[in-house]
């Protein structure tokens, strides 16, 4: 009955935040400052922390040509913050060398429909699948095959970012005790942090069902989590 009660508990908290959703928000870039930041207009569809791409137009064609994460919203603008696009850099392909441009495109909420999943079991991992059904979920048995091959039972920031790359996802789900949250894949800056329910059980370093993820002792940052929350509370940890 208690096991009952806990997953019921877990699942009723979600129930408001089933519709939490961000649609993918195109803008041109209006302004270009000194300090590597453009202007652009605001919507209520973006966040502070939201991501994307710009897109900037070669004659016919359309190339991504850096990434942005939007840092601040005041006065019907935003401001974004350019970097550099890597996700898809490839060994024998250059990055990009066009510097964005008054006019290109902005594209935020980027792969905001795809994202990683972290949770501490399976019964979790069900509700939460179900509870946000706009979202497509990556499943964690393709991170925990990546950390068994890579020896990595303590997953970092790098370990997500490059997951959520190749998975082509923009965000990552985390559950812990009493807190959840979904976050920018890069940037791990929160976008929306719910109220859950009480973790009756944790499978580390996470649920899957890849069974091996083990360490070797050559690799001193390959380590086993002894506290799940602990963990991946840090991810978010602003000051990494």
């Amino acid at each position: 009955m208690k096991h009952f009660v806990l997953i019921l508990l877990f699942f009723l908290s979600y129930a408001f935040a089933a519709e939490f959703h961000l649609n993918e928000y195109r803008t041109p870039i209006i302004s270009i400052d000194d300090d590597g930041t453009a202007t652009i207009v605001d919507s209520p569809e973006i966040l502070i922390g939201s991501s994307g791409v710009v897109m900037h137009k070669f004659n016919t064609e359309s190339s991504i040509v850096a990434r942005v994460s939007v840092i601040s919203k005041k006065g019907g603008f935003a401001k974004a913050r350019f970097e550099v696009f890597d996700l898809l850099a490839q060994p024998a392909l250059p990055l990009p060398g066009v510097a964005p441009e008054v006019g290109d495109t902005v594209i935020l909420n980027y792969l905001y429909n795809r994202s990683v999943i972290v949770v501490p079991n399976k019964e979790i991992y069900d509700e939460v699948i179900a509870a946000f059904p706009k979202i497509i979920f990556i499943h964690p048995d393709i991170i925990g095959a990546y950390l068994s091959y890579e020896y990595k039972p303590n997953p970092s920031r790098d370990d997500f970012r490059k997951m959520c790359a190749q998975s082509a996802a923009g965000l990552i789900f985390v559950a812990m005790d009493g807190r959840s949250v979904f976050a920018d894949c890069q940037s791990f800056k929160i976008l929306k942090e719910f109220q859950s329910g009480e973790v009756e059980y944790y499978q580390l370093p996470f649920y899957t069902r890849v069974s091996d993820i083990d360490t070797v002792f050559w690799k001193f940052s390959s380590e086993h989590i002894n506290n799940y929350d602990a963990h991946y509370d840090r991810l978010f940890d602003e000051d990494q």
